[in-house]
């Protein structure tokens, strides 16, 4: 798996919370999901070919948790539960790389406040299908040491 980020050393690497940084999180971490095995066919099959509508949404969504745009307006719950095939495994590996997409893009305060969220709402989805809590364990929410990345 090939992550479509910025390089480490890139200036622009470790950016700010903002609608471009947002939109550059959403399509790298959506063209790695699209190409991932286990990832790829459950969101090829539910998007049928919809994915530039669909990554729109992703990023007035993401742009709504991080930034507080409210450009989202939808039933993330609802359209998610609708999904066939969905697995354990699946969570864990969207978590997995959602947290070395949002680690090696952003700033470390705003990564580790997305993957909160996404634990929190991956947390709620895996209930919803499974009626127990993941065995991923999520990022704590108060800051931690972010060296080494």
């Amino acid at each position: 798996m090939t992550l479509q980020t910025l390089p480490s050393g890139n200036p622009e690497a470790h950016a700010p919370a903002s609608v471009e940084s947002i939109t550059q999180l959403v399509h790298g971490f959506y063209g790695d999901v699209r190409q991932d095995q286990l990832l790829g066919p459950v969101f090829e099959k539910a998007l049928h070919g919809q994915w530039d509508a669909h990554l729109q949404r992703l990023v007035d969504f993401w742009s709504t948790v991080a930034l507080g745009t409210r450009s989202f307006k939808g039933d993330v719950f609802g359209k998610h539960m609708a999904l066939e095939g969905v697995t354990p495994a699946h969570f864990a590996a969207w978590v997995g790389l959602w947290q070395q997409h949002t680690s090696r893009l952003l700033a470390p305060e705003v990564a580790h406040d997305l993957q909160v969220a996404a634990h929190g709402i991956a947390r709620n989805l895996f209930r919803g299908y499974f009626g127990s809590d993941p065995a991923f364990v999520p990022p704590r929410s108060e800051h931690v040491g972010h060296g080494g990345h």
